[in-house]
């Protein structure tokens, strides 16, 4: 398969220039995730109130992470991604001058639209390999995810230790610099060529071409997939406060050995995995561990049985993400790249947006210093993973010779 960048000799130049601006991104994201909960309780908010707090990020994803996809096959990547991280820089800013619920809801709005770029950072992927290394290389993209989760929470809880709004305006400085970073160095991905080919032409056409019908079951099971994991992501730092005594700092550390085991496999392992297993059968294997460690989170009662927990979780979700991916990436041709997977980042937003909002009311279903504190969002989150193992089970793998000759 040809590549659509029109120097195709540099793509892994462009990729790795990739790899550092997604990297610095998620250490801005990654920054704030050990603080945010604790930082909104800090005015007095309640579980529920955390959980739309949270989840209007993510529903801001699922509004713009199409319109994101459209543009970056309108316009190109670097242009989307250049505005979208200096948009992140001012919602953090504003996020740390907070000093009223009002105004953090005001902040992770702009953050969420601004946030809305994994699309296109997967789009710019899809342009810079060939279609049988798409999931390696989606794998790449996530181990940049997964090592600014390393660094990210690291620094977050340091940082909460000066003050709980310094972790959100260094993240801001971290966006900012991103931006130039970006603006300088990053290259253009998509020929011009390739830009104005399907100007025009309305996003749900995606599911009627090629192997467009396996779109539409890939992002309901997507969806599950992230609902469930978001029940966990949005309350993890309350349930360890009250389980283990967790500040900022602690949930910090733990937040980062989940991305060393991210990175481990997502650079590591998913190439020899997708050498010996189909796509489809690591995203099952993924979401079966998911679920089985999200069951267990509520129950262990020991440091040592947490970091079990945490490891499946985060080697299942490692396993999920690039394949998935990589599924959707392949159902379409090079002109739809942008559009497939802006509407799968939508799928994914939702379900983080319905995930913390669910948690929140369901939280308060177990009351706090009980063995049962964290059972009914943690097992309501396993049985959506669950129902998305068995919405997986039904997409095929076949490959078809479509789309090889499309991209030629």
């Amino acid at each position: 398969m040809k590549s659509d960048n029109p120097e195709p000799s540099g793509s892994a130049h462009a990729l790795q220039i990739l790899f550092l601006t997604v990297f610095i991104d998620m250490v801005g994201f990654g920054i704030v995730v050990p603080v945010l909960p604790l930082y909104t309780e800090r005015f007095g908010a309640s579980p529920f109130t955390i959980g739309t707090l949270l989840a209007v990020y993510s529903g801001m994803g699922f509004l713009f992470s199409p319109l994101v996809g459209i543009l970056s096959d309108r316009f190109g990547r670097k242009s989307i991604l250049l505005l979208s991280t200096v948009g992140q820089a001012a919602g953090f800013f504003i996020m740390g001058a907070a000093n009223t619920l009002v105004w953090l809801f005001i902040a992770r709005t702009i953050d969420g639209i601004f946030g809305a770029n994994v699309s296109a950072t997967q789009a710019y992927v899809a342009d810079v390999t060939p279609e049988s290394g798409r999931s390696k290389g989606m794998g790449l993209l996530g181990a940049a995810f997964g090592l600014g989760f390393i660094c990210g929470p690291l620094l977050g809880g340091v940082l909460s230790q000066m003050s709980l709004s310094t972790p959100f305006y260094f993240a801001g400085a971290l966006a900012a610099a991103n931006a130039v970073l970006i603006w300088l160095v990053l290259p253009e991905s998509l020929s011009k060529a390739t830009r104005i080919h399907r100007q025009g032409e309305p996003l749900l056409t995606v599911f009627q071409q090629g192997r467009g019908s396996t779109v539409g079951p890939l992002l309901t099971a997507y969806f599950f997939m992230m609902f469930g994991f978001a029940l966990m992501t949005a309350f993890f730092a309350i349930f360890t406060e009250d389980r283990f005594g967790f500040g900022a700092t602690q949930n910090g550390y733990v937040f980062a050995g989940i991305g060393v085991i991210a990175v481990i496999i997502q650079a590591r392992l998913i190439g020899p995995l997708l050498s010996r297993f189909t796509e489809k059968r690591l995203a099952l294997a993924g979401a079966a561990i998911l679920a089985c460690s999200l069951f267990a989170l509520p129950l262990v009662q020991s440091i040592g049985a947490l970091a079990v927990a945490c490891g499946g979780i985060a080697a299942g979700n490692s396993l999920i993400n690039p394949t998935v991916s990589g599924l959707a990436s392949r159902s379409v041709n090079a002109f739809w790249q942008g559009r497939v997977m802006g509407l799968l980042q939508a799928s994914a937003s939702m379900g983080r947006c319905l995930g913390p909002i669910a948690g929140g009311w369901l939280l308060t279903l177990n009351s706090k210093h009980t063995p049962d504190f964290g059972k009914a969002p943690f097992w309501t989150g396993s049985a959506l993973l669950i129902v998305s193992f068995l919405l997986m089970t039904g997409i095929p793998v076949r490959r078809e010779p479509w789309i090889e000759e499309a991209a030629r």
